[in-house]
Parts: structure tokens; C-alpha cells; sequence
């Protein structure tokens, strides 16, 4: 027998949605694809990246170089995404900007508590196997250290703003794209592009962690705010951490 989808359900929503879309515009693609995927990692790299680069020659104090990079953190995937919306489809409800229940959102804050927890262990083993013990976000420590604004922007920066705009890109446009491939696909391969993303480190070993659990999240709510929700739980003591190091 089959189950019968609740006609509110994101699912339901999502396919009546698409459905109407095709009709209205056939040759417009509902959902992102590669196109989307790669156009949005090039921008998104580029921007990080030669951001960085530009930032290291300028000879700033370590509090301002932090700072420069955590913002950097926030503009680059955000422009990814921006530039992948605009390509073709230019509808952020495809992109998983949908409103989904409280019930989704509490799930996306245990979601983010049990992110919280594994991600430690997860480092623990990446560092036994690796024998790597460095600690490539030091630099958002050093960001949040020159003074009260740039504590507060850093942790903005991290804790806020990096898990909105990495959701969108990593969720709403590679997880929703690869998962026409299918559930293990779509999970695992936008996890993997997510980690990588991240650096071989032992960030690869929380990305990993931290990208499983939101793009399940992502592929049952058909949303990426129960991801962002989880995100930031995940993100928002960085900066405070860092800094407890730096300074310890």
C-alpha cells in the first residue's frame, strides 16, 4: 500500500511546485545542476581564495588579517551562491529557501547539539590516524582578539553569518543538485565536496561530521534552515574557543 504525502508536507510542496514550473517555463530547470555547482565553487573559490592571498601581501596585524579572512568566510560562498541562483533558474524557493515547521527547526537545533558532541571525537580520530594536530581556524582567534568589535564581528562573522551562506551554497545548491542521483549520492557526494572545501585538516574530519548530518536534514526537510539552525550551534563557540587558546 502506498503512503499517502501530506498535501503540506515539503516533499508535497516541493513537487507541486516543480510541477507547475515546468509547465509555466518547460526549458527552465526547476532544480540546480552541474552548471550550478561548478559556476558557484569556481566564484566562491576565487573570491575566498584570492581574497586570502591579497589580505597576506597587505602586511596587517594578525587581529586585522583574522577579521579580513572571517568576513572573506562569509563573502565567497555567499557570492557562490548569489551567482548560481542567477544563472538559470533565479527562484530561491528551488534553492531551498523554503519555511518549514518549528518541528524542523528543533529537530536542526538537536541536530546541531549532537553535530556539537561527534565533531570532537571525529577530530580525536582524524589526529590519532594523521598524526595532524594543527589548528588551521587559530586565525579567527586572532580576528577576535584585537578588542570588544572585533571579538563581536568575528563571532558574527563565524558563528552567524558563515552558516547561513555555506548552507545555501553547500546545501541549497550542491546537496539539492546532486540529490537527483539519488539519496547516497546527494548526501555523500555534496559531504565530500563540503569537507574538501574545508582543507585536509582536521576541519575535514567536523566538515565531514557536521555535512552528513545537514544534508540529511536538508533532504527531509527540503529546507535549508533546520541546516542553518544546526549550523550555527555548531559554529558560534569557535571564535570564543579560539580565543580562550590564543590566550591561554
Amino acid at each position: 500500500m502506498m503512503s499517502k504525502v501530506p498535501s503540506n508536507s515539503p516533499q508535497r510542496q516541493g513537487k507541486t511546485f516543480a510541477a507547475v514550473s515546468e509547465q509555466s517555463s518547460p526549458n527552465k530547470p526547476f532544480r540546480p545542476g552541474w552548471l550550478e555547482i561548478i559556476v558557484g565553487l569556481i566564484v566562491s573559490g576565487a573570491i575566498g581564495i584570492g581574497g586570502a592571498l591579497l589580505a597576506e601581501q597587505l602586511g596587517l596585524d594578525p587581529a586585522a588579517y583574522g577579521l579580513i579572512l572571517a568576513a572573506l568566510s562569509v563573502v565567497a560562498p555567499f557570492a557562490g551562491f548569489v551567482v548560481a541562483v542567477l544563472l538559470r533558474i533565479r527562484s530561491l524557493y528551488a534553492f531551498g529557501v523554503r519555511r518549514v515547521s518549528w518541528r524542523w527547526l528543533l529537530i536542526g537545533v538537536g541536530a546541531g547539539v549532537v553535530a556539537f558532541v561527534v565533531k570532537g571525537f571525529a577530530v580525536m580520530a582524524y589526529t590519532a590516524l594523521t598524526g595532524d594536530s594543527s589548528t588551521p581556524q587559530e586565525v579567527y582567534g586572532d580576528g577576535g582578539s584585537g578588542g570588544v568589535l572585533s571579538l563581536v564581528l568575528t563571532t558574527l562573522f563565524i558563528g552567524l553569518l558563515v552558516p547561513l551562506v555555506e548552507e545555501l551554497l553547500f546545501r541549497g545548491v550542491i546537496t539539492n543538485a546532486l540529490l537527483r542521483y539519488g539519496p547516497f549520492v546527494g548526501i555523500v557526494g555534496s559531504t565530500l565536496i563540503f569537507a574538501l572545501a574545508h582543507g585536509i585538516n582536521p576541519v575535514f574530519a567536523v566538515a565531514l561530521v557536521f555535512g552528513l548530518i545537514s544534508a540529511e536534514l536538508f533532504r527531509r526537510s527540503g529546507s535549508v534552515w533546520p541546516g542553518v539552525i544546526a549550523h550555527v550551534i555548531n559554529n558560534l563557540p569557535t571564535v570564543f574557543v579560539m580565543v580562550l587558546i590564543r590566550t591561554a
